[in-house]
């Protein structure tokens, strides 16, 4: 069965994270999956509006260590940086309806989100800090655009999980519900979005983020160098040992 399912319904493309088994993380496969389907969907005109969602009891755990290691995106073609330019850069409305764990990418996907809808069990963390690396997706320029610059340093240097009521707080979500309700509700709003005028749409949205998009691709750029550097040094190494070794790492001497 696919790791990504695509479902198109009323103008409406619904991606959804099908690895539960394994939470959600995601690998490089999974990650050109997206891509390509973001690809598809700015290009037919049939497709109005894209929505992203996981399960009731998880969004995403971030990037799958296993096959992050065996494949690191060294170069900018990589598949997890050709779905970060292409979701940043995606002209029609998206949305994100979040359950559970977002971790990493699960949670700096959603800053390229138009609408963001979460569960009450919704857990969102940047832990790049924790792994030895830095913050991807433009997360160093949007996070302290939307939280503010000492909550932004909180989420990014702790590393540490931030909830639903939190996130609501601070604009990175429009709402939150029962975890039942998260997709169905969000769907809803897809919809409305779809019978509206794609041109409309599609307008208004390179208005709102005409400001920022040359910083967005210029920051994701910088970010993505230093990610792919740093994951070759000491601390991203003794980080990512630790975990398949299910220990504490020893950053003492780093």
């Amino acid at each position: 069965m696919s790791e990504i399912l695509e479902h198109c319904d009323a103008g409406v493309l619904t991606l959804t994270l099908n690895r539960a088994e394994r939470k959600n993380a995601l690998t490089a496969d999974m990650y050109a999956a997206l891509a390509d389907a973001l690809a598809r969907a700015e290009a037919d005109a049939s497709v109005r509006v894209v929505l992203l969602q996981g399960q009731e009891t998880v969004f995403s755990a971030g990037n799958d260590i296993g096959d992050f290691l065996n494949a690191p995106p060294a170069t900018p073609d990589r598949p997890v940086f050709r779905f970060l330019r292409g979701i940043a850069a995606f002209p029609k409305p998206l949305l994100a309806a979040v359950c559970g764990p977002a971790v990493g990418v699960g949670t700096t996907l959603l800053f390229h989100c138009d609408l963001v809808y979460a569960g009450d069990n919704a857990a969102f963390s940047m832990p790049f800090v924790n792994l030895g690396l830095c913050p991807e997706a433009a997360s160093s320029l949007l996070a302290p655009q939307m939280f503010g610059y000492h909550r932004a340093a909180e989420a990014l240097l702790l590393g540490e999980p931030f909830f639903a009521e939190a996130a609501l707080e601070v604009g990175l979500v429009n709402r939150v519900l029962p975890p039942t309700e998260v997709n169905a509700y969000a769907q809803a709003q897809a919809r409305k979005l779809a019978a509206k005028p794609l041109v409309s749409l599609v307008e208004t949205k390179r208005l709102l983020k005409k400001g920022q998009a040359a910083q967005v691709a210029e920051r994701m750029a910088e970010e993505g160098a230093s990610f792919s550097r740093m994951l070759r040094e000491p601390a991203a190494r003794e980080a990512f040992a630790a975990f398949m070794d299910k220990r504490k790492p020893d950053f003492s001497a780093l």
